[in-house]
């Protein structure tokens, strides 16, 4: 059957829809590179001073090392506690296995800020607020949900027919997975350390809960920023966040594809 021809209105609604979405990105960049002392669209004088005021500040360079060990750790975590969990659901079958996914995954359910106010009730109790252990765990309640819904997809996707027949060759389960499985979902699993490097990483509402005096997070940092100042240093933050969700973006396009890493 052959494609009808995409309209000239719809196009143009597509492109305004786009622009409407895009919008706020677009206008964070230049105010980044205002000379201005406080935001203002359009700005009067042009400067790259906000960046340099970034790089130093030192409370932000704080916050940006403690967000960047905190997304490695929790992608780490989370690859780690997922791919099993996910291998378990989808290849081993047992009674209940289809339950405890959706029990595993219904944090996604849950606005956040509701998520993160019982983790704060929960965290008290145990002494586990403005600590480093206490944000990684508090993470990976919203990591592991996308690890594990990315993870399953990717191993449902695998033919089993193609682990059987190693296995009558004589190759070991382990040896199953290490040789046969794990380079075929490999797309799968750059995905999911991406995906939970990114939802880390840009992780407020949650560490706005978790962080004290002695920890915070680039996010939370941002978040006190613009409590108490109006100037575009924020804007030059957002255009390096995006900048490095680009990045991270590009490397998977790069290695694997957006189209095997993101679509069964």
């Amino acid at each position: 059957m052959d494609e009808q021809p995409i309209s000239a209105t719809l196009k143009m609604i597509a492109t305004v829809m786009f622009l409407f979405l895009l919008a706020p990105v677009i206008l964070v960049l230049p105010i980044s590179f205002s000379g201005e002392n406080y935001m203002v669209f359009p700005p009067a004088t042009w400067s790259t001073r906000w960046y340099g005021a970034f790089f130093a500040d030192g409370k932000m360079l704080g916050a940006l090392g403690t967000s960047t060990l905190l997304a490695i750790v929790v992608t780490t975590l989370s690859l780690a506690i997922g791919l099993p969990a996910a291998y378990a659901i989808v290849r081993l079958k047992f009674r209940g296995a289809e339950a405890l996914l959706n029990l595993f995954t219904a944090p996604l359910l849950l606005p956040t800020i509701v998520l993160g106010l019982a983790i704060l009730i929960l965290f008290a109790a145990y002494g586990l607020l403005g600590t480093f252990t206490g944000l990684v765990i508090g993470h990976l309640v919203i990591t592991l949900p996308y690890a594990l819904r990315v993870l399953t997809t990717s191993i449902a996707g695998l033919p089993i027919i193609v682990e059987e027949a190693a296995s009558t060759l004589g190759a070991s389960p382990l040896t199953v997975f290490r040789r046969m499985t794990l380079p075929l979902i490999t797309p799968g699993i750059v995905a999911t350390c991406a995906l939970s490097f990114l939802v880390s990483f840009d992780e407020a509402v949650i560490s706005l809960f978790l962080t004290g005096p002695a920890i915070t997070t680039l996010p939370v940092a941002m978040y006190q920023h613009v409590d108490s100042n109006a100037d575009p240093l924020v804007a030059a933050v957002s255009v390096l966040l995006i900048v490095l969700t680009l990045a991270v973006v590009l490397i998977v396009d790069k290695s694997v594809g957006l189209t095997k890493a993101f679509v069964k």
